[in-house]
């Protein structure tokens, strides 16, 4: 059960982009970040923000849609940027490796509902709507306890 909020109006991509790379100066290995949104609501924007301000060395990130998963070695440890939205069923995600690395590597997951009941229970949750052509509210919602210190900086 989620006990904590958060929300954010971000005023354009760069707004956006900043919230990602504050969060992600945060995180470490067996964190799990869940992003849900409508198509176009920001979602990769925000992972690939996220993941480049941690790259060792500076590489394109695309997105996952076809890939499924794409992996990352970075500052922080590496990425799994996971994009679930052509999943139909919880053995493709098995599978993928997934589960095993929500234990040892840093997980961004687009479209999570199709995780089911493999949903980290400690996994951090970002919901994004569009507000307008470029702003975007972002509502993060978290049940352990170490999301709230490692979301301090969205509260400056």
């Amino acid at each position: 059960m989620l006990k904590h909020t958060l929300s954010l109006d971000l005023q354009n991509a760069e707004h956006t982009a900043k919230a990602a790379r504050s969060l992600g100066a945060s995180l470490s290995s067996g964190d799990t970040v869940l992003l849900t949104g409508d198509v176009g609501a920001g979602k990769t924007h925000f992972a690939r923000s996220l993941i480049q301000s941690l790259l060792i060395q500076s590489e394109d990130v695309p997105s996952p849609t076809f890939t499924l998963i794409q992996t990352y070695d970075t500052t922080a440890g590496q990425i799994w940027h996971a994009d679930l939205y052509r999943i139909t069923s919880t053995f493709e995600i098995e599978e993928l490796g997934l589960t095993d690395a929500f234990e040892d590597a840093i997980c961004l997951v687009e479209w999570p509902d199709r995780l089911g009941v493999l949903k980290p229970d400690a996994a951090l949750e970002l919901a994004f709507e569009t507000t307008s052509d470029d702003a975007r509210r972002l509502t993060a919602a978290w049940s352990a306890d170490k999301w709230t210190e490692k979301l301090s900086g969205w509260r400056k």
